[in-house]
């Protein structure tokens, strides 16, 4: 609820600022003024005000004394400080008291005028000014709905959205919200026919025109950094999307200064196939050629159990020569303690310190099976906050302090990211088909609706290791999950709602990776 235009002004010298009173009325403000600290605690109890400016030198009570008896009847009321003191310790006073401003006389109407009105209407402004902005944005966004774009500007379009929906998030705007949310409905059937046109001959044709991969991450970020610094922490979030990442860019940004690109992960966009794509600088095809005993694609919980040696043999083929890793995988609290206690020998050392942190993918996947993550993490805006809250009291900030205190570069990415998934797509399948709810692998496969899933009969042509005859892959496209008919009910029941990925959509495609340079570095 917004507070009243009524402002109280407390001056033992009240009769001396009569014009600046005069000026505020002129505005359309309502001024009662009071020359005694006691008097206005009882004009305070017995109307409300939306600020009170405050002399901090008064006789009686002063200034700062009033200010708490202030707060406490109204916790969130705004006080500004007006005061003759120059004094730099009633400065640091009122700044550590939480004064909501300070002014030093003599003051200006004017500036009594920008204050006031920051304070009590400064949210409505930015908020008029915000929905102006999207209005007038959002229409360019939807002229560029069907057009043909390259994967440069897909990623120039994801990322906006996503920026977008964090800041329409944080405003409280349902109404642009809606809008914006029917804008991504749409384009994500675009990004879909896109990958399905594109991907196979992304591949075939090798670094020609394609955006990065995660297969490249190692060569085109990882290895430049190693070589600038001589030693790098190379951090990957588990299932992070690019909304998640710009609620808690500007913790970081108070360590680091942060050069964010972005690129694709392989499909499907599952941690099996993305992360060790991320850490081999392979496709899973070669992968299995290359290292047979460390892909056994029948049991996916075992296949990023070679991270770190991956990591080793990557860096090996684009250095030209060894380099020293240290990989760490932190699942738990327990982990990140450990982790912290032997991080600064790590990072003291040359070469690659990796880590892994799974805290947000669990987070992901634990609120589809547990009732009480569901109510906390309900929707993308609340898994954001819950993101933002974790990370500032996670082992992974601890981390990039370290990191930043010893002047170590970050190069900080994710896998893949997940995508709110409200519509179930039936598929027929012989029983061996996978479990996996936004892609399948099996037999005769198919999806009942033509657009609910891209298909793909040669895997090869996808990176991916060939399987029985016969087999093909789906991926999902849109916000969908699959379904069998013969369990439609208990699927829709179980996994309407939430947050899952291995799929085409652009929120799980469409990554963050981001160097970030220490500045006492």
């Amino acid at each position: 609820m917004p507070r009243p235009r009524s402002i109280l002004w407390v001056d033992d010298e009240i009769e001396s600022l009569t014009s600046h009173v005069m000026f505020l009325e002129d505005q359309g403000f309502s001024v009662d003024t009071s020359a005694h600290g006691d008097d206005a605690l009882v004009m305070l109890q017995r109307q409300p005000y939306g600020v009170v400016l405050l002399d901090e030198q008064m006789p009686g009570r002063r200034g700062l004394e009033l200010f708490r008896a202030i707060r406490s009847m109204d916790q969130s009321m705004p006080v500004v400080m007006v005061t003759k003191s120059e004094e730099p310790e009633t400065f640091k006073d009122a700044l550590g008291a939480e004064i909501s401003d300070y002014l030093v006389k003599p003051v200006n109407p004017r500036q009594i005028l920008t204050v006031v009105t920051r304070l009590l209407e400064g949210d409505r402004i930015r908020q008029q000014r915000l929905s102006r902005d999207f209005a007038s944005r959002f229409r360019e966004l939807e002229a560029r709905r069907g057009a043909s774009l390259g994967w440069r500007e897909w990623i120039e379009y994801v990322v906006e959205l996503a920026e977008w929906e964090v800041r329409l998030g944080q405003a409280e705007e349902p109404g642009l919200q809606d809008a914006l949310r029917t804008l991504q409905e749409s384009l994500r059937q675009d990004f879909a026919k896109f990958l399905q046109r594109n991907y196979a001959s992304w591949l075939r044709d090798g670094r020609s025109d394609r955006p990065p991969l995660s297969v490249d991450i190692g060569a085109e970020f990882l290895r430049p950094a190693l070589q600038a610094h001589g030693k790098v922490l190379l951090v990957v979030v588990d299932c992070l999307r690019l909304d998640q990442w710009a609620m808690i860019r500007p913790l970081i940004g108070e360590l680091f200064d942060i050069e964010t690109s972005h690129y694709f992960s392989i499909l499907p966009t599952a941690t099996p196939y993305a992360r060790n794509a991320i850490f081999s600088g392979l496709f899973p095809s070669e992968i299995k050629q290359r290292y047979p005993r460390w892909w056994a694609d029948q049991d996916e919980n075992s296949l990023n159990a070679h991270e770190g040696q991956l990591l080793i043999e990557q860096l090996k083929d684009i250095c030209g020569q060894p380099v020293p890793v240290r990989y760490e995988k932190v699942f738990s609290t327990q982990d990140g303690e450990a982790l912290l206690r032997r991080l600064p020998a790590h990072l003291q050392q040359p070469g690659v310190t990796a880590l892994v942190f799974n805290f947000i993918d669990q987070l992901t996947h634990g609120r589809s099976e547990n009732s009480t993550l569901f109510e906390v993490a309900r929707d993308a805006r609340a898994l954001r906050s819950l993101t933002r809250t974790w990370f500032e009291r996670s082992p992974l900030l601890d981390a990039l302090r370290e990191a930043e205190r010893r002047g170590v570069p970050v190069l900080l990415t994710t896998d893949h990211g997940s995508i709110h998934c409200h519509t179930p797509a039936t598929v027929f399948a012989k029983r061996d088909a996978t479990s996996n709810l936004r892609y399948k692998f099996g037999e005769d496969l198919r999806a009942q609706e033509e657009d609910a899933a891209i298909v793909v009969d040669d895997l090869l042509s996808f990176g991916l290791p060939p399987r029985a005859p016969g087999t093909r892959l789906l991926l999902a496209t849109g916000d969908r999950f699959f379904v069998y008919p013969t369990k439609l009910r208990e699927y829709q029941a179980r996994y309407r709602g939430a947050f899952l990925h291995g799929g085409v959509a652009p929120e799980e495609v469409v990554l963050p990776i981001a160097l970030l340079l220490p500045r006492r570095g």
